[in-house]
């Protein structure tokens, strides 16, 4: 009943296609019952065997174009000279000189002119799809973290990722970098990714340099160039750009920015805390994430390695070298950085080796420390990397140097200490302020306790009680049971003597 041909309806275009299929083999009438409709109309359909849509009568505008007066004279002539031009734009412009056409033909305004441009406007680019044979490209790229929300120790962490990956088996490499698109950061991420994957592609591509590059004069930006080229070839990899400001032709790794992202979003998410210890523990746990995502890329992998290079005996360099002179602030400044150091090293000239995390600092050849590596603030001011032990001596024989110090809130390791020194200021006198502060520093790095020093200032603090320093050295002064009596006896002298005397041997 539900086919049943019934007085009053429409044909459509299935069923007469049905019934001339039908027809070639069928009677007319038996065709048409088939198709579900009456033996007149399938006389009918012979005579016009036009589809039902075909005859239909063009639809025509049954209201007043509310564009007429302005298209041709004004949005056409807008759309020809200003290729980019938005359609709310060209909208609130219209607007504007007409304000007699109404707010409610914006849509029938961003139709046409979709229309228009599809039949009237420029070529737009085209993107070529590629095949990577196994073994060939390798790409790099950094991505910004910042909206991810992650902190160390509560305090929050802006940086990116250095991201590799292979084009054709999708193994992947991530690396947390804490300052800019760098030569250095490139490097040192480029040559993790390669030893951690034990062989390296023929070709590399990159648009990070042209970050890197970008404020830099002719004879650095060359000069950081042959760098590069020669990483590249310690490795045997033929380097490649893609053109600067087009994102696509680097398509291999700037969608899987957003996958890995994604990745570490929802394992944010399922760990249910976006705060770290440290930075160490923050990198484990993107090496884990990418670990796990490469497992699904195994069996590509085994594909491609055979393909890749081997690698050659070591690493190259990564990292810039610079001669510094440690003045009488006991530091240097690097990058616009105020470093500390031993104050026995005033006068003296360090080898300092730049990564994109630490320094690396030599007398000559012999290796001195590593420093934590600093950045300049945002306003363009000096930044300070500053460790209160090499410091503590001076300040004893100067507490009054703590007051203006320009690298003061550096100084203090723990927020506890800056705290302490806000209630000192605040309570007491300057002078006996900065009196108390230095013993305490002092306290800290003569009795290696500043993270319970910390505890116990917070603890008096939160007392609404100032630091009692002679008080906190007795509780900090060392045990005197903890240390053990030994008892030394003493050899007589004569017993010496015995030693050296001969006796005749017994006979027999």
């Amino acid at each position: 009943m539900r086919n049943r041909a019934l007085p009053g309806r429409h044909i459509t275009d299935c069923q007469m296609r049905l019934f001339m299929s039908l027809r070639q083999t069928e009677t007319a009438g038996l065709a048409a019952a088939k198709a579900g409709f009456s033996t007149a109309t399938a006389y009918r359909i012979e005579q016009d065997p036009r589809l039902p849509s075909q005859k239909k009568a063009p639809r025509h505008r049954r209201r007043q174009d509310p564009l007429a007066a302005v298209w041709d004279s004004e949005v056409v002539p807008l759309l020809k000279s200003v290729a980019g031009l938005r359609p709310v734009a060209i909208f609130d412009e219209v607007r504007r000189r007409h304000p007699e056409i109404g707010a409610g033909v914006r849509r029938t305004l961003e139709r046409r002119i979709r229309s228009w441009r599809a039949l009237n406007g420029p070529d737009r680019d085209v993107i070529f799809r590629q095949e990577h044979p196994p073994g060939r490209l390798g790409l790099s790229d950094f991505t910004d973290m910042a909206d991810h929300g992650v902190s160390i120790a509560g305090v929050p962490f802006d940086h990116r990722l250095y991201h590799f990956r292979l084009a054709f088996s999708g193994w992947e490499h991530a690396r947390v970098v804490l300052g800019g698109e760098s030569f250095v950061a490139l490097a040192e991420g480029l040559q993790n990714a390669l030893w951690a994957l034990g062989r390296a592609p023929l070709q590399h591509r990159s648009d990070s340099l042209s970050a890197a590059f970008r404020n830099l004069d002719d004879d650095t930006r060359q000069d950081q160039t042959r760098r590069y080229e020669a990483l590249c070839a310690h490795y045997g990899m033929e380097p490649t750009r893609n053109n600067r400001g087009v994102a696509h032709e680097n398509g291999s790794i700037e969608s899987p920015h957003g996958h890995l992202k994604q990745a570490i979003e929802d394992a944010l998410l399922l760990r249910g805390s976006r705060d770290f210890d440290d930075l160490q523990a923050y990198r484990r746990f993107v090496d884990e994430i990418t670990g796990r995502r490469n497992v699904r890329n195994a069996k590509r992998l085994d594909l491609e390695r055979s393909a890749l290079q081997l690698l050659p005996a070591r690493r190259t360099t990564d990292y810039e070298e610079t001669i510094v002179t440690v003045t009488s602030t006991s530091g240097f400044i690097l990058r616009k950085v105020f470093y500390s150091v031993p104050s026995r090293l005033i006068g003296y000239r360090l080898r300092v080796r730049l990564y994109d995390d630490r320094l690396e600092c030599f007398l000559g050849a012999t290796p001195l420390m590593i420093l934590r590596r600093g950045r300049p603030h945002a306003n363009g001011k000096h930044g300070h990397v500053v460790d209160y032990r090499h410091v503590i001596h001076s300040l004893r024989r100067k507490p009054m140097a703590l007051l203006n110090l320009v690298y003061r809130e550096q100084l203090f390791p723990r927020r506890a200490y800056h705290r302490a020194f806000e209630v000192l200021l605040a309570n007491d006198s300057e002078k006996q302020a900065c009196r108390t502060m230095v013993g305490l520093l002092a306290l800290a790095h003569d009795r290696a306790c500043e993270a319970e020093l910390a505890v116990a200032l917070d603890g008096e603090l939160d007392a609404g009680r100032l630091p009692d320093l002679d008080m906190l050295g007795r509780r900090f002064a060392p045990n005197p049971t903890a240390i053990p009596d030994v008892t030394v006896e003493l050899t007589p002298l004569h017993l010496y003597d015995e030693l050296s005397t001969v006796r005749p041997g017994g006979t027999a």
